[in-house]
């Protein structure tokens, strides 16, 4: 089958090849055909190291498709079902799952260190990113890794739930509980961030103010709910207009740098909330004092894959947009096959493009 290798960190490219195959299906496993994946920030940061991914390894995470062949225990999965696929699956038993916090559920992680391909004729691994490896036309996942999906949601709307928008809409929902009437900033407005700027308008903010430094993402954010849209340099101004220079309620950092978050911080209100989205490096550290964190009594709120129950986060997502509540089929600005992934790279880096579906 095909699959978008990198053979090692820090290369720039994937290398589209032929001759992988998904590997280690057994019990507990179900085969997946991949119809459409999107490609997410993380890939990128897992592509240059910001985070931790052995290589060489397929990216994509936020994928979706039909299972083609289901082993022993893998619950009521059979082949045809429509699936999303989950790259951080719940045990269902530790701590953190009785709890209802499934997103902080270590168990998933142990899918990332065992390989989930190889080529045709070769030993050496070729591990899946974040333990899915999305980037390739077949994937073999633990069960708890494919949640069934309604009929009437496509397979590109589904992956985008399986990460981006599952992130941002639960960061407002879930760990920030927008309050209504309030209002809020959002720095970084790909799909996650414009997800927080919908996440934001469904719980009743008043006022939104979308924050890129690219003119396309910040046209897009009016679109998706947000009341204004500024440049980076823009939102001192912003802040004075709307806020009268308190700062805001909310403000979320959707980047992944220390910068930034310095600047949220900073634009939070005394009292106010800073709801940290971006998935950062080990070794880039946000500088607080003792004093200000004291003083200002802001909050300072981690939010890891939305916040919250990852299936009640799926569900909720697609019971919003059923109601139309929310968009999600115009966060999907391009599609390429599975060859022009390199072109998708390409968009996410300058900021071209907010999603860009991989069709498979």
């Amino acid at each position: 089958m095909r699959a978008a290798v990198l053979h090692q960190t820090g290369q720039d490219k994937l290398d589209v090849l032929d001759d992988v195959e998904a590997v280690g299906f057994g019990p507990g496993k179900v085969r997946i055909r991949v119809r459409a994946t999107g490609l997410c920030h993380s890939d990128l940061s897992a592509m240059t190291g910001v985070l931790p991914q052995p290589a060489p390894f397929v990216p994509g995470h936020e994928g979706a498709g039909e299972v083609v062949e289901a082993g022993d225990g893998a619950g009521s999965l059979k082949p045809g079902d429509r699936v999303v696929l989950c790259w951080l699956p719940a045990c269902g038993t530790c701590p953190a799952c009785r709890r209802g916090q499934s997103q902080l559920c270590l168990a998933g992680f142990l899918n990332a260190g065992t390989p989930n391909f190889r080529r045709t004729g070769d030993d050496g691994d070729v591990f899946g990113f974040a333990g899915t490896g999305t980037f390739a036309e077949e994937v073999v996942v633990d069960a708890r890794c494919a949640v069934p999906i309604p009929d009437d949601v496509p397979f590109d709307i589904a992956a985008l739930i399986g990460c981006g928008v599952t992130t941002g809409l639960g960061a407002a929902i879930n760990t920030a509980r927008v309050e209504a009437g309030s209002t809020v900033a959002v720095i970084g407005c790909g799909g996650v961030g414009v997800s927080a700027v919908q996440g934001a308008k469904v719980r009743g903010a008043a006022q939104i103010v979308a924050v890129d430094p690219v003119a396309s993402r910040r046209e897009a954010a009016l679109r998706f709910g947000a009341t204004e849209a500024v440049a980076p340099e823009e939102l001192g101004d912003a802040d004075q207009r709307v806020t009268g220079g308190e700062g805001f309620d909310y403000v979320f950092e959707v980047v992944g740098r220390s910068a930034t978050a310095r600047t949220a911080y900073e634009t939070t209100r005394r009292g106010g909330t800073l709801c940290v989205v971006g998935a950062g490096a080990m070794d880039d550290f946000l500088q607080l004092n003792m004093f200000e964190l004291f003083f200002d009594e802001k909050r300072i709120l981690p939010s890891m894959y939305g916040g919250g129950d990852v299936l009640r986060s799926y569900e909720r997502a697609i019971a919003l947009w059923r109601a139309g509540r929310i968009d999600l089929a115009g966060l999907i600005t391009h599609r390429v096959p599975l060859t022009g992934v390199n072109e998708a790279l390409t968009q996410m880096r300058t900021g071209e493009a907010l999603r860009t579906c991989i069709e498979l």
